[in-house]
C-alpha cells in the first residue's frame, strides 16, 4: 500500500470540536494530567478578573476576617464595654482595629485583647497591600479594544483569490508599529500515517502598520504557494479549517505593548463575497469612517 503524501489534509476525527485558538477555546477546552496550583496562578487569574469580581472578593474577605477575629474577641474577652456574650459588639470592635479607625467606648483592656489587636493589624496591613497592588496593576494593565470583523471573506484583488478580514482600533488613538500575523490550523497525515493539527504560517499582502488608528483590510493572497490554494466553501467545511490572527502594537499613548487575537472557522469564511465600504465622502473634503458596515459584505463581481 503506498505511504500518504506528507502533510495532506484530512477531516479531523471531530467536526464537533470547539475552536482551539483564541479566548474562545478557554471556555470549551477541558485541561487533563496537569497538576493545578492555585497559589502560583493567582495573581494571573486575579489581574484576568473582572472588577466585579475583585470587588465582591474584597468585601467578602473584609466581612470574613471581621466576624473570625469578632469570635476571637469574644473568646478572649478583655475588651472594655463589650455586653456580655454580644457578638455584635466584637464584630465592631474588630472593625474599627482592622480599619484603624481608632477606639471609643471600646478599647483593649487584656494582654489576650492587645495580641489579638497585634495579630488582626497585621492582617490589616497585608490585605490592604495585596488589594492595593492588585488595583494598581489592574489600572496600568494594557488591553487593547481591538474587533474583527465577524466574517472573512474569499474573493479576488487585481485578479487573485485572496483572503481577508478587517480589524478595528476601538479606542481611537493610535496602536504605533501594529502587527499582524495569520496561521492556517487544519488536521494532516505525516508520511508515517500519523494524524494531527499543524499550523502553516500564512504570508500578508502587508503584516505591519506604522500607525493603526481605525481599520485595517488584513489580505492573504491565495496563490499556487498558499496553503489555502484550491480551498473551497465544502472543503473548508469538510477539513474544518481554522484561522488564528494575532495582533501586536504599542499603544500610543501609554507606550505599553498591547496584543488582540481572534479566530475565524471555516463556518465563518464567505466565499465569493466582498466587504462593503466603509469609507463615505463628507463636504469640504471630510471623510466619515462608517463601523456600520464592519462586517457587512455583498457579493464580489465575477472576475
Amino acid at each position: 500500500m503506498a505511504a500518504p503524501i506528507p502533510g495532506t489534509p484530512i477531516p479531523p476525527p471531530n467536526l464537533n470540536r470547539p475552536r482551539l485558538f483564541g479566548d474562545e477555546a478557554d471556555d470549551h477546552v477541558e485541561i487533563a494530567g496537569l497538576k493545578s496550583n492555585f497559589s502560583a496562578d493567582a495573581y494571573s487569574l486575579l489581574l484576568q478578573a473582572s472588577w466585579w469580581t475583585i470587588i465582591v472578593g474584597f468585601v467578602v474577605a473584609i466581612l470574613l476576617t471581621n466576624l473570625v477575629f469578632a469570635g476571637v474577641f469574644l473568646l478572649v474577652g478583655g475588651v472594655a464595654n463589650v455586653a456580655p456574650g454580644s457578638f455584635r459588639d466584637a464584630f465592631f470592635f474588630s472593625v474599627q482595629t482592622l480599619s484603624t479607625l481608632g477606639y471609643g467606648q471600646m478599647y483593649p483592656s487584656s494582654t489576650g485583647a492587645e495580641v489579638t489587636i497585634l495579630v488582626e493589624s497585621m492582617v490589616s496591613l497585608l490585605e490592604t497591600t495585596l488589594v492595593t497592588g492588585l488595583v494598581f496593576a489592574k489600572f496600568s494593565r494594557p488591553i487593547a479594544r481591538v474587533m474583527f470583523s465577524s466574517p472573512a471573506v474569499i474573493s479576488n484583488v487585481d485578479g487573485i483569490p485572496t483572503l481577508q478580514f478587517r480589524a478595528a482600533n476601538a479606542r481611537g488613538n493610535h496602536i504605533v508599529d501594529a502587527q499582524a500575523s495569520l496561521v492556517l490550523i487544519r488536521w494532516e497525515q505525516t508520511a508515517e500515517g500519523k494524524s494531527l493539527y499543524r499550523m502553516h504560517d500564512l504570508e500578508l499582502v502587508r503584516s505591519r502598520s506604522q500607525a493603526f488608528k481605525n481599520t485595517w483590510l488584513v489580505m492573504h493572497r491565495i496563490t499556487e504557494r498558499s496553503p489555502l490554494h484550491g480551498v473551497t466553501a465544502e472543503s473548508a467545511l469538510a477539513l474544518d479549517l481554522e484561522l488564528a490572527v494575532t495582533l501586536m502594537g504599542t499603544d500610543g499613548t501609554t507606550s505599553q505593548t498591547i496584543h488582540a487575537s481572534h479566530s475565524y472557522t471555516a463556518d465563518e469564511l464567505r466565499f465569493g463575497e466582498r466587504f462593503l465600504d466603509m469609507l463615505e465622502d463628507l463636504p469640504e473634503g471630510r471623510l466619515r469612517v462608517n463601523y456600520a458596515n464592519f462586517n457587512l459584505t455583498e457579493k464580489a463581481a465575477s472576475s
